[in-house]
């Protein structure tokens, strides 16, 4: 047992299970029990010693078999984004191009009065070229603008009424940082891509505050479902903020969260006083749930529709270089002189980077802050970083920066075998998602799902690192990469210790330990005695946030 002095009163509550893993690496190995009184925990050790300090008022929840850890973090989510798609036509657990089509076909029956078909979801690999075109969707919903956003939220699908009611025509030009996909005699062809999708998506029906808060609390359920109880929210434009304070002023708030200021590349550093007053009005809020401290900024796409920022050019389908390098959303100058500034106010900066022109970027970037201004506490972390130069993997650990992974990806899905590995050839395909190589140059990893783009579900998330295998039993294309995987316990601290840290949540969450808060998850079954292949099969059975609960599993003793 690690310690049982407790606060000085009875436990209000005692977990025990069939283990506990602490996230510390000295903990005793006999731990299976956890006391916690006024959302703190008071003691952590063998169920024999846990069990005695109950008291009169004590309650006492035997989970035969269970694992008793941290809650879990995730360092890359979009809770408001997740949540508007679960409550309008939400396309994330619908494959195949007839399924998509008959659930738009049938959100559209269900809701006759509703003036736009919106939500999203749709995965690029179920269509050719993951360009699906507008005449699918006139066929499903003639009569009615129809606005979809891809799984990755880089692109969008649109009928014709949509198209022609955003104004987007043979003579729309496209953006400098998005493309509009065209037909041969010029028309919009349907798919929208990065800067068109978001010029088009400003344009269509925004959400009240009333939907943006049901979107919040939607996301916020499904993501303590996963066990989740704290969050960096990677993308917290104005609306997302005022959710989470209408949110704050009802009491509806359960969660950690870190909101991560959203970087307008349209706008000059004009906008940098507009986030530190922003940051201020969200240290005004009561509770102290809801932090606004980190600012994210992107600095490229994605690889699927070739936007990801590369060093060398892309190849064509016959693996001949092509002049295609990808989009720097901004170039490296401003975005040094962003992380500088940046960093000065205090600001922890989040960078999406995915190609590993824009990795090297990000990094040169933090490099250049620290010149500037020494080595501050702002954590500032890389996410996604899906190719990563060699040379740029022990840069993490040198500028102590953050890589924040996603682990679901790291896979042989059809987003990977048909859209990405032609267009790197052998060589860089080998730099993939290098999560052991971070972790053996000593970098930090912190666990981030970037829901709704993929599930949230930490399990999910780690046997895909600890397999680097596609999560489906009826499909096995082979690992991508298994040199690159990592251990159970490694994949454990990327999303408990690890987002902490990315959080700032550290001092008080991530590990179980006296004087700790009570942010705990239990989970049906000891992971570290999983068949790797099967460490999906594991269930959440309880979350709870200051020892009280957030989600509780049906018939399992709550």
């Amino acid at each position: 047992m690690r310690d049982l002095r407790g606060s000085g009163s009875e436990p209000d509550l005692v977990l025990v299970g069939g283990s506990a893993w602490t996230g510390i690496a000295a903990a005793d190995p006999r731990a299976d029990a956890l006391a916690m009184a006024h959302g703190r925990i008071v003691a952590v050790g063998a169920a024999r010693d846990i069990r005695a300090l109950a008291g009169t008022r004590t309650r006492t929840v035997e989970l035969p078999g269970a694992m008793i850890l941290p809650g879990f973090q995730d360092a890359h989510v979009h809770p408001t984004h997740g949540g508007l798609d679960r409550i309008r036509c939400d396309l994330h657990d619908v494959r195949g191009a007839d399924a998509v089509l008959e659930a738009v076909r049938a959100y559209a029956a269900a809701h006759p009065d509703v003036p736009w078909i919106l939500g999203g979801g749709w995965y690029m690999a179920d269509f050719p070229g993951g360009t699906p075109s507008r005449h699918l969707l006139d066929a499903a919903m003639p009569d009615r603008p129809v606005f979809l956003a891809n799984r990755d939220v880089h692109g969008a699908w649109a009928n014709t009424r949509a198209l022609e009611a955003l104004g987007i025509g043979v003579a729309t030009p496209d953006p400098p940082n998005g493309r509009i996909e065209r037909e041969p005699d010029g028309t919009p062809q349907g798919t929208l891509h990065e800067g068109a999708f978001v010029a088009a998506r400003a344009r269509v029906p925004a959400p009240d505050a009333e939907e943006m808060l049901r979107a919040l609390l939607a996301g916020q359920a499904y993501l303590h479902g996963c066990g989740i109880t704290a969050w960096q929210d990677a993308w917290v434009a104005g609306p997302d903020f005022d959710a989470y304070a209408l949110a704050i002023d009802r009491g509806l708030l359960t969660a950690r969260v870190r909101g991560a200021l959203w970087w307008d590349r349209d706008l000059g550093f004009e906008q940098v006083a507009t986030l530190v007053e922003r940051r201020e009005a969200a240290r005004a809020l009561p509770g102290g749930r809801f932090v606004a401290g980190t600012v994210k900024v992107m600095a490229d796409g994605v690889f699927e529709n070739g936007t990801a920022a590369m060093l060398d050019p892309y190849l064509d389908v016959e693996g001949r270089p092509t002049g295609g390098r990808g989009l720097s959303f901004l170039d490296r100058d401003t975005l040094r002189e962003a992380a500088v500034r940046l960093d000065a106010l205090g600001f922890q900066v989040h960078v999406h980077a995915i190609g590993d022109r824009a990795v090297r970027d990000a990094l040169d970037a933090f490099e250049a802050a620290i010149a500037a201004n020494g080595r501050t506490d702002s954590r500032h972390h890389v996410a996604h970083i899906q190719v990563v130069h060699p040379a740029d993997v022990p840069r993490f650990a040198a500028l102590d920066v953050t890589a924040t992974m996603q682990p679901f990806w790291a896979c042989r899905d059809a987003q990977m075998t048909d859209l990405t590995i032609p267009f790197l050839g052998a060589e860089r395909t080998a730099w993939q998602y290098p999560f052991g190589s971070l972790l053996r140059a000593g970098a930090r990893l912190a666990g981030g799902s970037d829901w709704s783009v993929s599930t949230a579900s930490v399990v999910d998330e780690i046997q895909v690192a600890v397999t680097r295998t596609w999560p489906d039993p009826d499909v096995d294309p082979g690992p991508l990469l298994p040199g690159e995987a990592i251990d159970v316990e490694a994949g454990l601290r990327a999303f408990t210790a690890g987002a902490a840290w990315v959080d700032h949540l550290d001092a008080s969450t991530g590990t179980l330990a006296p004087g700790m808060a009570a942010d705990v998850v239990v989970l049906d079954r000891d992971l570290r005695a999983c068949e790797p292949a099967h460490l999906r099969d594991a269930r959440v059975l309880l979350t709870l946030v200051e020892g009280q609960p957030v989600f509780a599993a049906p018939g399992h003793g709550w």
